[in-house]
């Protein structure tokens, strides 16, 4: 379990203000900028990431989970690669390759060298500076993403011991990647291994953010086992924010090994204060925290406990995610049909006592493929699940879905609730969604609701 220290004297927290007393620059219109604590796109608008971790270099075939997450309702994913120096090194197609597979599921890229991991303690970890190495040699691959890239220089580049340099070594890392000609946003990570239990990147941040000659560094906090309590949360990423330094739960998990993180605190807390995070991770975690899969063998119809929880309960993904809107002005990635698809879903009656209604709305399509989300709505009574069924008219298909157990006979689908969101009062509402399938036309079938 990780050793905690004591927090250090509320006047170094004025200092760290008072040093902070330097100019933001203007939004960057080639790619992300930060200002006052916060993250810009490059059309001046905040972003605050909701997404997930993807362990691309050990699953580098897992080319589908990007549009996976995408269809949960994610707008940023972080990718995993290797320098080549512990791990296959992934080289500069695959990369150009992830960053294109990114933008065409209109997800904004975090990109981090997991080589780093435990410097210090770690047998084989490399320092910043190899990693450094790395990314220059992918400028010709990044040149031209700031728009869509974040460069996170190194996972938990150290462990809990020799961790002393840790703000020399970031700020150099950061001087070399501007001389190199990167004009990303860049993110660090904190030492002992993410969680900064010696609060030793809380207290030396200002300082690595103002050798940042672009003033645009984003910080980043892995929370698990030494974040297992609010006060602790709130505490952490409230100095930051009261500092005016940009802070992102770059790493969190509802269970470790060294303790239990307590998630529904930093969903919380992040969506009050407009903090962003990404929850460790898609799925393929091995050596004992197999629980951290979001999703079980890859399949997001397979969501584990920890998956429903990011993607589909209170603050997490689907309720509070909002696409870059650098992406609204990108045109899809394939033609739309000639013929929109219809917005005005079917009429429906009201439901008796104890009942309830369903509304189908198509909120994504393009060719040969759709996004479908269903609303079921109780009555003027309170009720305990719900069941509902269309039939397809067109030759429709579904082929994902989540937040209800959905079957199909035929061109008839039926979609019941999961443990989580049968219970509905008098009134209230809950929503699942699913991707399909089409040819030649879509329309909206006619959906009906039985209650339980």
């Amino acid at each position: 379990m990780k050793t905690r220290l004591s927090a250090v004297a509320a006047a170094l927290l004025a200092l760290l203000v008072a040093v902070l007393a330097f100019g933001q620059p203007a939004h960057a219109a080639a790619g992300f900028s930060v200002a006052n604590g916060r993250l810009y796109d490059a059309n001046g608008t905040e972003f605050v990431m909701r997404g997930v971790n993807h362990a691309h270099t050990w699953y580098p075939q897992q080319t589908s989970s990007f549009a996976d997450v995408k269809a949960l309702g994610a707008n940023t994913v972080r990718v995993v690669l290797s320098s080549g120096d512990r791990w296959t090194r992934n080289t500069n197609a695959d990369v150009a390759n992830v960053i294109s597979t990114c933008k065409g599921n209109r997800l904004i890229c975090v990109l981090e060298v997991h080589d780093t991991t435990g410097y210090g303690e770690q047998s084989g970890a490399i320092t910043l500076d190899r990693a450094v190495d790395y990314w220059l040699s992918l400028a010709d691959v990044l040149a031209g993403q700031e728009r869509f890239v974040i460069v996170n220089i190194g996972n938990e580049p150290y462990g809990n011991q020799n961790y002393a340099s840790w703000a020399t070594d970031n700020a150099n890392a950061i001087k070399r990647l501007r001389a190199g000609g990167l004009t990303h946003t860049i993110m660090v990570d904190a030492p002992n291994w993410g969680q900064d239990w010696s609060f030793t990147m809380r207290d030396n941040a200002a300082s690595v953010f103002a050798a940042d000659p672009a003033r645009n560094t984003v910080f980043s906090i892995h929370m698990y086992g030494v974040f297992d309590t609010a006060a602790e949360i709130s505490d952490y990423l409230g100095r930051f924010r009261s500092a005016g330094l940009p802070i992102v739960v770059g790493e969190f998990g509802f269970n470790h090994s060294d303790g239990d993180p307590d998630e529904d605190t930093i969903l919380a807390y992040s969506q009050a204060n407009g903090i962003g995070w990404l929850g460790w991770s898609w799925s393929g975690n091995g050596g004992g925290v197999e629980y951290l899969d979001l999703a079980t063998s890859f399949n997001p119809a397979n969501l584990t406990t920890w998956g429903q929880r990011l993607f589909n309960g209170a603050n997490g993904i689907r309720q509070t995610a909002r696409e870059a809107s650098v992406f609204s002005s990108m045109p899809p990635t394939t033609p739309p049909p000639t013929t929109p698809p219809p917005t005005t879903p079917p009429p429906t009656t009201p439901p008796p006592a104890g009942g309830c209604t369903a509304t189908y709305t198509v909120t994504g399509q393009w060719q040969g493929g759709f996004q479908g989300e269903v609303r079921v709505t109780a009555g003027s009574a309170a009720i305990t699940g719900w069941t509902t069924r269309w039939t397809f008219a067109n030759g429709q298909s579904v082929s994902q879905t989540w937040s209800a157990t959905v079957t199909s006979s035929g061109a008839t689908v039926t979609a019941r609730n999961v443990d989580y969101n049968g219970r509905l009062a008098a009134g209230a509402s809950t929503t699942f969604g699913f991707i399909g399938g089409w040819t030649g036309t879509n329309s909206l079938p006619a959906v009906s609701c039985t209650a339980s």
